[in-house]
């Protein structure tokens, strides 16, 4: 219990030095995680049997020469990009949103700074380090969120691409 009231504590200090701007980045952090492991678990999940119940369909039909056996081929393929690829944009924009959040942080911390200078009419590099380390809390908050999201949606990005690849191939046309 009291460990968990020490992450709190230091969960509450780390917020009151970067910001009200550092709560929003980690909202949307936390927001764009949940899409990118509920992504995971579909790709590595659900998708498999999808999949196969995809292939048993396609096979069990007793035509797949004619015009219209390829049209459903191409909105069978369809479907399954759709699947693959849902949630992708909108984990795209969070990884996006965070460095600009993260730039808005800087912003008002420096405002914050500058106000500082005015009120005290000094321009004393003590009074100013509080405030430009405020200032720049929520920039690398906002760059390590980007970061992480980016490796993410790319390695998603491209296993979907694969795996309509491999679905296209696997559904072929009797020639």
């Amino acid at each position: 219990m009291v460990v968990l009231l020490d992450a709190i504590n230091a969960l509450r200090e780390f917020l009151d030095t970067g910001g009200q701007v550092l709560l929003v980045i980690g909202f949307v952090t936390f927001a764009m995680w949940l899409l990118i492991l509920e992504r995971f678990m579909f790709v590595f999940g659900k998708y498999r049997s999808y999949k196969n119940d995809v292939l048993q369909a396609w096979n069990s039909r007793d035509e797949r020469n004619s015009w219209n056996a390829e049209q459903i081929r191409q909105a069978t393929i369809s479907r399954v990009g759709i699947k693959l690829n849902a949630n992708l944009p909108y984990i795209n924009v969070m990884v996006a949103l965070c460095p600009l959040l993260g730039l808005l942080g800087t912003v008002t911390g420096m405002i914050e700074v500058f106000d500082v200078m005015a009120i005290t009419g000094s321009g004393s590099a003590r009074s100013m380090a509080s405030g430009v380390s405020k200032a720049t809390i929520p920039t690398m908050a906002g760059m390590v969120g980007a970061l992480s999201g980016v490796f993410a949606s790319t390695y998603l990005q491209r296993k979907a691409k694969r795996e309509v690849e491999l679905l296209e191939d696997k559904l072929l046309l009797d020639h």
